[in-house]
């Protein structure tokens, strides 16, 4: 058997963690976390919560001795399916998968210790910034600077598209410390609540609020909480930043919203059949399944290793799962119709409200998820910035 084929033993697993979801995830976080609105952080912590002192879940991927399950990854995968069928939320990607693996392979034992043990617990949640106004995508020409000043870093500069900082505890972010170019760059933890730090919403075009201008204004962050060497930074964002585009294929999310669409499909009807009936829709489904079905192969390829070094596979997953996200969430607003005219409101539905457009129960929240992704092809670097990256190394192989 192909060793990234699921066998008896994962099967088992799955129900395993099938039945755990189903006694300890919340009736009203699965409701809130079941439809295409973002997760709450305060939802994010309770899971995690529940995952670390009911099961030690919850931080699938890292090494047993920092709290890791120590599952196969096989195991994660599934783990990762279950939540996202079931209505969990996500668990915090940017402390689990992005800073979380930077400081303990990259990081001193007390940044361990003062980061990782409460963040596994469910007490800290995190926020990632890299971009600025003049540096999205080309993070070698930032400008936020940190100069020394005794035991602390004196940080001046702004970031923009922040994730979450409205939210979060602490802000993991890319500084620099030296000269001009990658070479100047800094890796350093910032208390979100730091005197200095003021935190500007940016509405998005669903009316939903997760993403954030954040300005530092002469905010002192302790020496001690650098990741690593200074200006050694860039090294490190590389090493997250591969981490980042690999999860952007965003394998559990895509699979959810290809059932919800094969799902509608089979329930609208259209010239007296359901859309699942008519051939020109079921071959465009088919396409989108096969493309899945590619994609999940690939990621877990990349996952186990197989592909290290051959491909640049972080820039290859993260083009192909955006691009599958956008066609995905555009065929499901598709679906809906004239529904998919109407913005269906997320306090309206988080307070159990009548909407005033019902449309079937799925609607709610999909023209908003599929309005967010038309981002998934920007953030975690521009799909143009990653097939330049794909091509250059293709040309030295």
């Amino acid at each position: 058997m192909n060793t990234l084929d699921e066998d008896s033993r994962d099967a088992r697993f799955r129900q395993e963690v099938r039945r755990f979801i189903a006694e300890n995830l919340p009736a009203d976080m699965a409701r809130r976390n079941s439809h295409g609105y973002h997760a709450s952080r305060a939802d994010t912590k309770a899971w995690t919560r529940i995952l670390h002192e009911k099961k030690g879940w919850s931080v699938p991927g890292w090494p047993e001795e920092l709290g890791g399950p120590g599952w196969s990854l096989m195991q994660q995968f599934i783990f990762d399916d279950e939540c996202t069928r079931a209505g969990a939320p996500l668990l915090d990607i940017f402390g689990l998968k992005l800073v979380g693996p930077v400081i303990y392979t990259f990081g001193s034992a007390d940044l361990v210790e003062r980061f990782l043990v409460p963040f596994r617990r469910g007490e800290i949640s995190w926020a990632q910034g890299f971009s600025e106004p003049n540096a999205g995508s080309d993070l070698g020409s930032l400008s936020t600077r940190a100069t020394r000043d005794g035991d602390h870093y004196v940080i001046d500069g702004r970031k923009i598209w922040t994730s979450g900082a409205h939210q979060a505890d602490y802000i993991f972010c890319l500084v620099r410390t030296g000269g001009p170019g990658s070479g100047g760059l800094s890796m350093i933890l910032v208390d979100a609540r730091s005197p200095g730090i003021t935190i500007r919403p940016i509405i998005d075009i669903s009316k939903s609020h997760s993403l954030n201008e954040v300005f530092f204004d002469g905010v002192r962050v302790p020496a001690a909480n650098l990741i690593g060497e200074e200006n050694k930074g860039w090294k490190y964002a590389r090493f997250l930043l591969e981490n980042e585009r690999a999860f952007a294929a965003e394998i559990p999310l895509n699979s959810k919203n290809l059932r919800t669409l094969k799902t509608l499909a089979a329930e609208t009807r259209q010239n007296g059949r359901s859309l699942a009936d008519d051939p020109a829709f079921a071959a465009r489904i088919a396409e989108l399944e096969v493309e899945l079905a590619a994609l999940e192969y690939m990621t877990l390829r990349a996952l186990s290793g197989i592909d290290e070094g051959r491909l640049p596979v972080g820039s290859i997953l993260k083009v192909r799962g955006s691009e599958l996200c956008q066609r995905i969430g555009e065929m499901l607003v598709e679906v809906l119709g004239d529904y998919g005219a109407y913005l269906y409101s997320e306090a309206r539905f988080l307070a159990g409200e009548p909407q005033l457009a019902p449309g079937p129960d799925l609607a709610p929240g999909l023209w908003a998820e599929a309005m967010y992704r038309r981002a998934s092809s920007i953030y975690g670097g521009a799909n143009e910035i990653q097939r330049t990256l794909i091509a250059k190394q293709y040309l030295e192989l």
